[in-house]
């Protein structure tokens, strides 16, 4: 178990965390939520024992292990794939560098013979004849083929490094689990496969994710910051959701009857107090109206964008035609013979792990790119707002966000202009900020102001959840499905997807899967594929 006792964190003159008292029990996987800057994060940290709190300490029983997701990607460069995962448990490492290098000695001495001897016992008893296939087991499960398991760090991409930062965090059954956004940069099916671990972990588990279905599937409890206070809920994100709402909602119809007997009493005692006869019952009424206090409705720290796409003009029956597309980058050739089209009540998200087609993909059709054979041509009453996956180039200049979004706009009455930023949470002096110095979900909000603004009825959008703090995922989900419009997206929110998208694409080695069908659907189908493949696998080889 692992607790906070009166944990108070002051940066400067504010407080983000304020005599936070909670505690994380074994069997349970906590999922922590809050708006961005509540401090999920930073808490993280001091429980991890990264960062003192000003006050209060943290408390782990004894005995037990701690592991972190980390997320310096360099940090084990010049280790192996698999020494790195196994430094998850550090001192089962130790021993087996410890033991290799008394066995590499030349003269070897009875001394030396009792330490490997202790050594010996020490590795047996944590399993350590079983570290070498457990680590491999963890970085199979999260797509990193056997083949990389003895290359150097330095040599995998930055997705690879994930998974294996990953995979070291869990290895090891540690009794105490603390994961920031684990799923960040993770495919599909690494995400279904981390999910079914921590549903198995039978430990303590402290999450973090803006990945709501994610929370849903593996959280047994929700940990929400909220006004420097965690207050600990039962279930998973839905759950809470509907409890928080339902709460707020009782607190309201509490509050409004104990407002309509205020007025009763008040009105009472404002007729009678004068009369004689009726004195002591407008004094009873007095004290009774003292005692009635009203619930504090402070509003959550939460601040949902408004996103609302609104084209300018109906969009007509053709809408885009690809033919034909073939691209190579690098050299390998990434677009092979793609061809669609794309209906007018369309919403397409491209899902899979090939990011980098669908990225080039996108590019093409939204003029950045040249295909190396074929064409694609976009009907002639549509209009298309492109979210690019990198948007460097966009903010590369010294413009303010009102001067960089009227750009964009045909109205531009810097009113306007401002209208939009807020409803983007842009209030006030933040309209002069330099869009250069802009955190990442602050540009993509500025990002999502130009696609409003624009009046679009095609929409374009690659991976628009980067950076994305849980409520603004929720407005542009709910944005994107009242749209009247055409879409074409890539996401790796699972609800995002499946609570948007009418029809699934995947750009596969052997070609591009299209389907009419939600999210669900399409995965259901696909793992019935894959269960027929091994089949036939195996049937091959009993043959």
């Amino acid at each position: 178990m692992i607790s906070a006792n009166n944990i108070t964190l002051r940066l400067g003159k504010k407080a983000l965390f304020e005599e936070v008292n909670i505690k994380f029990t074994p069997g349970n996987c906590y999922g922590l939520i809050g708006a961005n800057g509540a401090g999920k994060s930073t808490f993280l940290k001091i429980l991890s024992g990264q960062l003192e709190p000003t006050n209060g300490d943290v408390v782990i029983d004894p005995g037990e292990r701690l592991s972190v997701l980390e997320q310096d990607h360099f940090k084990y460069d010049e280790f192996t794939v698999l020494d790195t995962v196994i430094m998850g448990n550090q001192r089962l490492y130790d021993i087996m560098k410890e033991k290799e290098a008394i066995y590499a000695k030349e003269d070897f001495t009875e001394e030396d013979g009792i330490k490997a001897s202790e050594l010996e016992e020490e590795f047996a008893n944590m399993n350590g004849w079983e570290a070498e296939s457990d680590a491999a087991s963890l970085l199979n499960g999260l797509g990193i083929p056997t083949e990389f398991h003895y290359s150097l760090m330095n040599s995998l991409d930055g997705n690879m490094k994930v998974k294996v930062l990953l995979a070291k965090a869990l290895f090891g059954n540690p009794d105490i689990l603390l994961l920031d956004e684990p799923t960040n940069h993770l495919d599909l099916d690494a995400i279904a496969w981390l999910e079914e671990f921590l549903i198995n972990f039978e430990n303590t588990v402290i999450v973090v994710s803006h990945d709501r279905h994610f929370l849903n599937q593996v959280c047994t409890m929700i940990a929400d910051i909220d006004y420097g206070k965690i207050q600990l809920y039962a279930g998973n994100y839905d759950f809470w959701y509907e409890s928080s709402q339902l709460m707020i909602k009782q607190m309201k119809e509490q509050n409004k009857k104990k407002e309509e007997k205020i007025k009763e009493l008040q009105e009472f005692i404002s007729r009678f107090s004068a009369n004689a006869s009726k004195s002591k019952q407008a004094t009873s009424r007095k004290k009774a109206l003292e005692k009635i206090e009203l619930d504090e409705m402070r509003p959550s720290s939460r601040r949902y964008p408004y996103i609302d796409f609104r084209p300018n003009r109906e969009i007509g029956n053709e809408v885009l035609t690809v033919d034909h597309l073939s691209k190579t980058v690098d050299g390998v050739k990434v677009l092979d013979n793609i061809s669609f089209t794309v209906g007018r009540e369309d919403k397409i998200a491209f899902v899979g792990p090939n990011t980098i087609a669908t990225t080039t993909l996108f590019r093409i059709l939204a003029g950045d790119l040249e295909p190396d054979e074929g064409t694609y041509k976009w009907g002639v009453t549509t209009s298309l707002a492109y979210f690019p996956i990198d948007n460097t180039k966009d903010f590369d200049c010294d413009d303010t966000i009102v001067d960089w979004l009227t750009q964009f706009s045909e109205e531009k009455d810097a009113t306007y202009v401002r209208g939009f930023l807020g409803r983007m949470l842009f209030a006030g002096d933040d309209g002069v900020k330099k869009v250069k110095v802009l955190s990442g979900g602050e540009k993509v909000r500025c990002m999502l102001s130009k696609m409003m603004i624009s009046g679009a009825n095609v929409l374009l959008l690659d991976q628009p959840t980067n950076h994305l703090d849980m409520e603004s995922i929720t407005a542009l989900n709910n944005g994107l499905i009242k749209f009247k419009g055409a879409e074409i997206f890539t996401c790796q929110d699972h609800q995002f997807v499946q609570t948007t998208a009418n029809r699934i694409m995947e750009l596969t080695a052997t070609g591009l899967i299209d389907k009419i069908t939600t999210y669900d659907e399409y995965l259901a189908s696909d793992e019935m594929a894959r269960k027929r493949q091994v089949m036939n696998m195996i049937e091959e080889e009993d043959d």
